[in-house]
């Protein structure tokens, strides 16, 4: 019997749900709880067949099974049974408002219902009330129900998803499973499914959805609708699997994430506490759910509050894992609790400019009763009038005591202050007077940097003796890399004869007590006076300032990313813009910086940078936008924290910072943003990191892991490139054309050697690209390029595999084109095919090589026609008639024919697809991209758009434009030209697809 996806991954997850699991995966994280609703067993599901589902494929509720739900959970419709079908009407009406007001709207409606806000006038005198559909206190009444191969149309359109989870007949979750047993299928083939077809196709089926999860028994990713598939993230509760992955069983730790995250009340949870819809910096709505450390941590917060004691704890999640979005989660889950009588909940930010950034969460989010207190006379009303709100302020208004005394403002019990960067006392002792002033509040530090045991104001404000290590929860930056939340980080020395030996740092750092105060210290004690004059002496700026341009231009520009300098204090800024505007143009630098009232009179030249907070973020959003001239931003102190921009890459350091202040410094560049932003680069100039031990010093040893030097993948590249080739024995790496790809190909004779290739081909790929252009390189080069040709021939057509099989990185592109003549491999599959008397020669004398050559081209060609329907099913048959024959299930003469028959068919559906075809579906698909973007603020008249964008492509395109560093650049230029006409060229999500189709199509 083979292995398919439905006898094993889909069977396996149902097995798990309706708990039918067998023998042999025992000792869990945690034993199934006993079930809900009418009876069940296992974790709460009840298993239905298609047929057992009183619905038609065009209906996406379950009507007889919602209807019972409302009866059951409703008096006034228990009482008339006969209002049911009112609310059915409504029901019914949001799920065809889906192709008028969009898919996020209609889910945000149908969510609304589901979490019981919405009323009807069915209560006394036509008085209304509130509605409920599911019933979130006592989930006995609900009815839990899993079903396999769940089919609905819309239209011509028919879809059928594996596994949904329906409550009360609201499809809730939908499950793709695909199969284990191929080595390129992955959960991203799934999620591509959901998220590229499904909702597009059937944006129906998606208007119940609180989240939808793809595995293929390896990995667990769940994501919500409009969530591209590079931010689904994974679900590690419950112990989730080690990095150590050859100890864990992979269907053990599928086992853990279904267990936890699809449990009816996780799920339902989720739905009422965990989820958002936020409208985001392009006037667009989004939905938000929670990850799953966010999830933990504010339902640990929410536990401790209800238990009443300890009345404190310290929540550390590594920097740039959503802590604002916690904070979110936490509070609206405490507002809304009936257990804690509707309590006030503090949010206390450190910092003027965090403010900006947390209060931009909460508005984003719409989360109602919301107040400022920028003042303490504002905080201590507030608190005095019992305001039962959600209240920011800043931790300052608890040192500003009137007439010096502290004192309580407050002694209510249920008041539960959370606290970001709980660890930045250092402004005198504020973590104590803010436990004076709310004697008997909850209160819970946030950070993003593990805290020192020496720290001990933080210790005795947060830290709960109670919890392991002083933690109520951490989320360390081990986890945080291996669930893609955050990138790894590199440093790399540079002009190492410039590095200021490390007793003046230590030295310049204690002056700069400091560190990070928004205000520089420019009145530094004499030691750090010295140091200043080591460090801005001008052939020393000047140096670096070269390096800086040559290292942007060449290792951080070509994928596209941004830099950020980091200088000694304000004078150096000017003095590194003065040296850069030498060498770049004036736009592409901009410095940002504190200017205070009296520095008008004593440093005039510093007043062009006083500028307001709003033109100081229209500064940063030219900053993150790709199409921008600015490229570089200078800094000493400001958007060292809180700042963030995942469009920037690498930081140019040349200012002593250690510690907590270096390590929040150094996660500005740890944010994820495309494929081919791997790593976030510190380039280090003034020795900080000569000794990383000393530079980052806390309790936690793991920190020291946070950074490594580049030289550590200097070092693993030659092993990489071992791998790759050891795949290749004996084979002639000089030998040119049609010859040297079959000798290659023959060692890569099935699906799993490719595949295992592909692996170990995207991990060579990955370095070389985070290395490139680096001499050291040079001696690898003709290997490379070479093996960058035998993967790129040898990628499934059918574009299935996405995971190993991706699209090759800038530098790598640009080295396979570098005197590459166009006709090197001449195509004459049209001669072969048409011609009769060589066809005939061909199959009376079957020669391997021969085939092989046939089945080069013929994916070529297939390759240039990928995303037309009429060519996938070519490739599909291709990639399964090469299988078929490499498993022995047909002798190479039968190959031979059915392989010169799908090249006989794609040349006949070339014939009849014109151009123009190929370029009207590429309108087709332009157009339904922007229809998806356009929102009631940008109301963008599409045709025009998509008309501008034709016209110009087509202006600057060249036959082969696609195979060229110089045509990617000129059609990325014209596209770029015409988004901006329409204030569109910000996003960069949509940059990225309108550019793959535009690839694909012209």
């Amino acid at each position: 019997m083979s292995f398919t996806e439905s006898n094993t991954v889909e069977a396996y997850v149902l097995d798990l749900l309706t708990n039918e699991v067998k023998a042999g995966l025992t000792n869990t994280a945690q034993e199934p709880q006993a079930g809900y609703g009418l009876g069940r067993k296992g974790i709460g599901w009840h298993f239905a067949t298609p047929a057992d589902i009183p619905r038609q494929p065009h209906e996406l509720l379950v009507e007889p099974w919602l209807r019972d739900a409302l009866i059951r959970l409703n008096p006034e419709i228990a009482a008339r049974p006969d209002l049911a079908d009112e609310v059915l009407y409504k029901l019914r009406a949001i799920v065809l408002s889906v192709r008028s007001d969009g898919l996020i709207r209609a889910n945000e409606e149908m969510a609304a219902w589901m979490r019981g806000e919405r009323s009807m006038p069915f209560g006394p005198n036509n008085a209304h009330v509130p509605v409920r559909l599911i019933d979130f206190d006592d989930l006995a009444r609900n009815d839990f129900v899993l079903t396999r191969q769940f089919t609905f149309r819309a239209g011509p359109a028919e879809r059928r998803a594996d596994l949904v989870l329906l409550v009360n007949g609201l499809p809730l979750v939908l499950i793709e499973a695909k199969t284990p047993v191929k080595k390129c299928i992955s959960w991203v083939d799934g999620a591509l499914q959901v998220h590229e077809d499904y909702e597009k196709f059937v944006p129906e089926l998606f208007v119940c959805n609180v989240f939808s999860v793809a595995t293929e028994g390896k990995e667990f990713r769940y994501g919500s609708i409009g969530l591209p598939v590079k931010d689904w993230g994974p679900w590690n509760l419950d112990g989730g699997t080690d990095d150590a992955r050859g100890q864990t069983h992979p269907l053990k730790s599928l086992r853990q994430s279904v267990e936890s995250m699809l449990r009816p009340q996780v799920v339902l949870d989720i739905l009422a506490s965990f989820t958002l819809f936020a409208t985001d910096k392009k006037k667009r709505r989004i939905k938000i759910i929670c990850r799953y450390q966010q999830y933990e941590a504010a339902n640990k917060i929410v536990e401790r509050v209800l238990a009443g004691q300890p009345k404190k704890g310290l929540i550390w999640h590594f920097q740039g894992s959503g802590k604002s979005l916690l904070m979110v989660f936490a509070a609206q889950k405490l507002r809304m609790h009936p257990r804690l009588k509707n309590p006030t909940v503090l949010i206390v930010v450190d910092r003027i400019d965090l403010d900006t950034q947390i209060t931009g969460t909460f508005t984003g989010a719409d989360i109602p009763n919301l107040e400022k207190a920028d003042s303490r006379e504002k905080l201590q009303q507030l608190l005095a009038q019992d305001v039962r709100k959600i209240i920011i302020t800043t931790i300052f208004k608890f040192g500003e005591t009137p007439n010096g005394k502290a004192g309580a403002l407050n002694e209510r019990s249920n008041i539960i202050a959370l606290v970001d960067e709980a660890h930045r006392t250092q402004e005198g002792d504020l973590g104590r007077k803010m436990r004076e002033a709310l004697p008997n509040a909850f209160l819970f530090g946030l950070t993003g940097t593990p805290i020192n045991r020496a720290d001990r104001n933080t210790f005795y404000a947060f830290g709960a003796d109670e919890d392991e290590k002083g933690y109520l929860s951490r989320y360390g930056f081990e986890e945080s890399i291996r669930d893609g939340a955050t990138l790894r980080l590199h440093f790399e020395p540079r002009l190492v004869d410039l590095h200021i030996d490390k007793a003046a740092i230590d030295e310049a750092y204690k002056d700069l007590t400091g560190g990070l105060s928004d205000l520089d210290r420019d009145n530094l004690a004499k030691t750090a006076a010295k140091m200043a004059v080591l460090v801005k002496t001008p052939e020393r700026i000047r140096r670096i300032c070269e390096d800086i341009v040559q290292h942007y231009q060449s290792k951080v520009e070509p994928n596209g990313f941004k830099g950020q300098i980091v200088t000694f204090d304000r004078e150096s800024c000017l003095l590194f813009k003065a040296e850069l505007d030498k060498l770049l143009p004036a736009e592409a630098t901009d410095i940002v910086m504190s200017v205070q009232p009296g520095d008008r009179k004593e440093r005039p030249e510093y007043a062009r940078y006083d500028r307001s907070r709003d033109e100081e973020e229209r500064l940063l959003d030219r900053f993150r936008d790709p199409a921008d001239p600015l490229k570089l931003i200078i800094v000493t102190a400001k958007l060292l924290t809180g700042f963030d921009a995942p469009i920037l890459q690498a930081m140019y350091l040349d200012k002593p910072l250690r510690d907590h202040t270096l390590l929040q410094a150094i996660c500005r560049v740890n944010r994820t943003y495309s494929e081919q932003k791997t790593h976030g680069l510190i380039v280090d100039y003034l020795g900080i990191f000569d000794d990383v031990a000393a530079a980052l010093e806390f309790d936690d040893q793991s920190v020291k892991q946070v950074i490594s030097n580049i030289q550590e993948l200097k070092d693993k590249l030659p092993e990489a490139m071992q791998k790759c080739l050891a795949f290749f024995p004996g084979v002639d790496r000089s030998q040119q054309g049609y010859e040297g790809l079959i000798a290659a190909q023959q060692c890569l004779p099935n699906n799993d050697t490719r595949d295992a290739f592909a692996s170990e081909y995207s991990v060579l790929a990955r370095i070389w690209e985070a290395l490139s252009p680096d001499p050291m390189l040079g001696q690898y080069e003709t290997d490379y390029k070479w093996l960058s040709q035998i993967y790129q021939s040898v990628q499934p057509s059918s574009g299935h595999g996405k995971l190993i099989w991706h699209s090759l990185g800038a530098k790598t592109i640009e080295l396979i084109h570098q005197n590459v003549h166009v006709d090197t491999i001449r195509d004459d599959l049209d001669t072969l095919v048409l011609d009769a008397d060589l066809l005939e020669a061909v199959l009376s004398n079957p020669d391997p090589k021969k085939a092989k050559e046939i089945e080069i081209k013929l994916k070529r060609r297939l390759r240039k026609h990928q995303g037309n329907p009429k060519f996938k099913d070519l490739s599909e048959r291709l990639d399964a008639l090469k299988e078929r024959f490499e498993s022995g299930q047909i002798n190479s003469v039968d190959f031979l024919k059915q392989l010169l028959q799908i090249a006989k068919e794609t040349l006949q559906a070339e014939r009849e697809t014109p151009p123009e075809e190929d370029e009207d579906r590429g309108k087709a698909a332009l157009t339904a991209l922007f229809n998806e973007v356009k929102t009631p603020e940008t109301p963008i008249i599409v045709e025009r758009v998509v008309a501008d964008i034709d016209e110009i492509v087509r202006l600057v395109r060249f036959p082969g434009w696609q195979g060229t560093q110089a045509g990617e650049r000129e059609v990325k230029k014209a596209l770029r030209k015409a988004l901006f006409k329409y204030k569109l060229h910000a996003d960069e999500e949509l940059f990225e697809k309108a550019f793959s189709y535009i690839r694909q199509y012209y």
